[in-house]
């Protein structure tokens, strides 16, 4: 069970990284000796082909378990779990994201 949660907290974990990043003089420091952050965008398309891998595997378990090609119900359903919650949170950070722009865009200078 606890692998259904590993693709989650990993991208929770690296949206929690991604941050204090480039805030810390650490991170600057380590900048200035050429190991660099990813790109933000690099970061989000990760995260978005991650969504994409667990949705193909909940579609293939899905039909795995129609055809009776020995997929277990149980395995079906984690699979389906595990790709609707990492949609649930590609959609909140997504949210979360257009709510920062929108506030951005909002402030009087």
């Amino acid at each position: 069970m606890q692998n259904g949660i590993n693709p989650i907290s990993a991208a929770a974990s690296s949206i929690a990284n991604l941050a204090g990043s480039g805030i810390s003089p650490a991170s600057s420091s380590t900048a200035a000796v050429g190991t660099a952050p990813p790109p933000f965008s690099d970061l989000l398309t990760d995260a978005v082909g991650q969504v994409g891998q667990l949705e193909d595997q909940a579609h293939t378990a899905v039909a795995g378990l129609m055809t009776g090609s020995g997929v277990d119900v149980h395995q079906a359903m984690i699979a389906a779990q595990k790709a609707s919650m990492a949609f649930e949170l590609a959609l909140a950070v997504r949210n979360k994201a257009v709510q920062a722009y929108q506030s951005v865009l909002g402030m009087q200078f």
